[in-house]
């Protein structure tokens, strides 16, 4: 794959690294079933009748795709759409980060050609996800004259589609990549981010993630931030048995005693004998045990 990408100016021929993420993302494996005009895009086809997308003519549509969205003036004027709810976050950060338009979701019937529709628009470019699952808008750009760019599968239509890039499409892992490049190239053509270093953005970001598995990841770190605060809270008094809690029955040192310490005796009574005085009736002038009444 590498040594058919040789025409390509060294720029913009893929990493070891890009090769790694899209074998890791499985962006080659497609369907069992293949489209007549996906021939072309097909490197072989194992045992077990998985067709295998050949990545170099991939990565060779997604560098066309990505200097056609670059001569588009206006970013807003790029609109990104998935109704498959794996792409639905993917072109939600492609939109953040290049400043184009997506829908993602169900898809209002007449946005593009109906004028009295409150959500009209006239994009001049459409990238959709997944042909099939975006027929109605495909079809209603062919109406309009917009140019298409869409993930194409093995099984997928390509009726309607101008630039047609092969990759696996029903993957969350394999759309969010194959938006995660496109979304670098695009800025790496606008010279907004150098072309020598990495992205800083994390491919995990576009993602899909599904609701339930994010709400316990926010339930497990809620539990852990109060496993934490815990022993500080004993620590400051506030948790019973802590350091600042004074045992009961135990004396104040700070209460100042009845008498002092360098104070004499009283007459008649010996240093060693004060428990005994205290113990037994009687008054300090007549000692208990010399006589009595």
């Amino acid at each position: 794959s590498a040594s058919s990408l040789a025409f390509l100016p060294q720029p913009l021929r893929p990493t070891e690294d890009d090769w790694a993420k899209m074998l890791a993302a499985h962006v080659h494996l497609g369907t069992k079933n293949l489209d007549n005009k996906m021939i072309p895009y097909i490197w072989k086809r194992r045992s077990d009748g998985l067709y295998i997308i050949n990545l170099a003519k991939t990565w060779e549509k997604l560098m066309l795709a990505a200097r056609i969205v670059v001569a588009i003036e206006n970013p807003a004027d790029v609109c990104v759409i998935s109704a498959r709810p794996y792409g639905q976050r993917a072109v939600l950060k492609f939109g953040q980060y290049t400043g184009a338009n997506y829908m993602a979701g169900r898809y209002t019937p007449g946005t593009f050609t109906n004028q009295i529709q409150q959500q009209f628009q006239e994009p001049r470019l459409l990238v959709i996800t997944d042909p099939r699952t975006d027929s109605q808008p495909l079809k209603e750009s062919s109406f309009v004259n917009i140019p298409t760019v869409a993930f194409c599968d093995t099984d997928s239509p390509l009726r309607f589609v101008d630039v047609a890039i092969p990759a696996n499409n029903k993957g969350k892992q394999s759309i969010g990549l194959l938006y995660w490049l496109m979304a670098r190239e695009v800025l790496r053509l606008r010279n907004v981010i150098p072309r020598q270093h990495p992205w800083d953005i994390m491919v995990d970001m576009f993602f899909y993630r599904d609701p339930e598995e994010a709400e316990k990841e926010a339930e497990a770190a809620a539990e852990e931030a109060k496993a934490i605060e815990a022993p500080t809270e004993a620590f400051g008094g506030v948790a019973p048995g802590g350091f600042g809690e004074v045992p009961a029955g135990s004396a104040d040192w700070a209460q100042p005693g009845t008498q002092e310490w360098g104070a004499a005796p009283a007459a008649g009574q010996e240093w060693g004998a004060g428990d005994a005085t205290a113990a037994a009736p009687g008054t300090w002038d007549q000692p208990a045990g010399f006589g009595g009444p």
